[in-house]
């Protein structure tokens, strides 16, 4: 009588029945044949390839010196920069005296050691969100840096509505249009929409520095007689003109001025060396080339580096040299079509939006709660997003803060248009590419053969709203 099946396991089971060792197959096997049969592979991948369509989009110059220079009118309106912070602890917060520089009135100024006193002199103070700071009209008590915190600007409407006229973030400051008024007033109200921090400096201790410290003084009456010259609405020094009269009365005349140290962009690199064993180019090279393949793939890494710089570099990287008059930051923290309609209004002929991918998808989520639909726009063949005409390309290169925040840049392009072009040389020795050459090193006496691979290039803003940021764009999804 045979055993239950929980006892000696199921009764179903097969036997496996394995052929005796000694056994002569009776065919071909797989390993064998794979030594004369020709395989179909493909080329070597890289996960790391991306669209780069910026460096696509972007117009490029030939620069054949090496060097680009942009020319401008002499700009008479200063521009703003941001400051920068050191913090030793909740409450011992100072501001970095070198980074004062960065704001319009003290642009210029080079006494470091009243910048370090004048930077001592600035007060923590924390609001709550919600809180006012000061309302229109009020006289100007005090100076403010901002150190984190969003903060709105508001002004009454016409018909008595509150409206927001703009949103001061992270490093910005308050309170220079009081400079050379001898009642200053504040033009519009400030709220504060988040809890912050701010470092408060009163105007008696400005009007103590002031009385105490010649140059600075100088500076100061300088800066104001120099906002009191006649402007264009961008700032540049005006060139008198007349119109709409009869008659033949005397006609003003004037030149047009030019700045007299324009900036000049020098051309960047990448390089790399790639290296490749002479046994390798001689005898592996069918039905694929070894060095063409080694080449290819470093060439697409260049290429990335490449887009990077060209957002991230600090000389000339878009984040970091976009006039900070052409940020704006998000008022409420996503990216809403109004928000993205602000930056599309700050200048002329926007040619293109870059988005962090997470970014376009925020964009998209604000999208559908307000029930609307993107566009797209037909480029090269490929149905992009776009709004309002206008392509949104994904650029991974945009970074993401830890805070989980992005940035959205807005450019118009080409010389023609006075935008953004991209600067590079043709020509080159042993060029590969427009703007990259393969260079050949030798062949040292581990039989290694070497080539240096070089891609020069550079990027050129022409006038300063050709580029825009809409900052603090945050990517989360919301709790609701």
């Amino acid at each position: 009588m045979s055993a239950p099946d929980s006892v000696t396991g199921s009764a179903t089971e097969e036997p496996v029945l394995e052929p005796p060792a000694d056994t002569a197959l009776t065919s071909l096997s797989t390993q064998a044949a794979r030594q004369l049969a020709t395989t179909t592979k493909s080329e070597p991948q890289m996960q790391a390839i991306t669209s780069r369509w910026l460096l696509k989009a972007l117009p490029w110059v030939d620069v054949k010196g090496g060097t680009y220079r942009v020319n401008r009118r002499l700009q008479l309106r200063v521009g703003r920069g941001r400051v920068q912070f050191e913090h030793n602890g909740a409450d011992d917060i100072k501001v970095i005296p070198q980074t004062l520089t960065e704001l319009p009135v003290l642009r210029g100024y080079d006494d470091i050691d009243v910048l370090k006193e004048v930077a001592g002199r600035f007060r923590v103070r924390e609001v709550r969100a919600g809180q006012v700071l000061f309302e229109a009209g009020q006289l100007a008590t005090e100076a403010y840096l901002v150190v984190h915190g969003r903060f709105a600007r508001y002004a009454a409407g016409k018909y008595g509505e509150e409206e927001v006229i703009g949103v001061v973030t992270d490093g910005d400051q308050i309170g220079d249009e009081a400079i050379g008024r001898p009642e200053p007033r504040w033009q519009s109200s400030v709220r504060a929409e988040t809890a912050g921090v701010l470092l408060v400096l009163p105007w008696d201790v400005v009007q103590e520095f002031t009385d105490r410290v010649p140059s600075l003084a100088a500076h100061l009456t300088a800066y104001a007689e120099q906002q009191q010259r006649p402007v264009n609405r961008k700032g540049e020094a005006d060139v008198p003109v007349q119109a709409g009269h009869v008659g033949e009365p005397t006609l003003s005349s004037g030149f047009v001025d030019y700045d007299l140290t324009p900036r000049e962009y020098e051309l960047s690199l990448t390089q790399t060396v790639l290296r490749v064993h002479s046994r390798v180019a001689d005898l592996y090279n069918e039905p694929m080339d070894q060095t063409q393949q080694q080449l290819r793939l470093t060439v697409e890494e260049i290429r990335e580096r490449q887009e990077w710089e060209l957002v991230n570099n600090r000389e000339f990287g878009l984040l970091h040299n976009t006039d900070y008059g052409q940020r704006i930051s998000t008022y409420t923290g996503p990216p809403t079509p109004d928000d993205m309609d602000e930056l599309l209004s700050m200048r002329r002929k926007t040619r293109l939006f870059l988005a962090h991918p997470k970014a376009i998808a925020a964009f998209f989520r604000q999208c559908n709660k307000r029930g609307l639909v993107p566009g797209s726009a037909n480029v090269d063949g490929h149905e992009v997003p776009a709004w309002r005409g206008v392509p949104i390309f994904p650029c991974g290169k945009i970074p993401i803060t830890g805070e989980h925040t992005s940035s959205i840049i807005a450019l118009r392009t080409g010389e023609a248009d006075q935008g953004v072009v991209g600067l590079h040389q043709t020509g080159l020795p042993e060029e590969f590419q427009p703007g990259l050459n393969v260079r050949f090193m030798g062949i040292d006496t581990a039989a290694v053969i070497n080539y240096l691979v070089t891609a020069y290039y550079s990027m050129a803003v022409l006038v300063p709203d050709a580029a825009g940021i809409l900052e603090n764009v945050q990517i989360g999804r919301s709790a609701d």
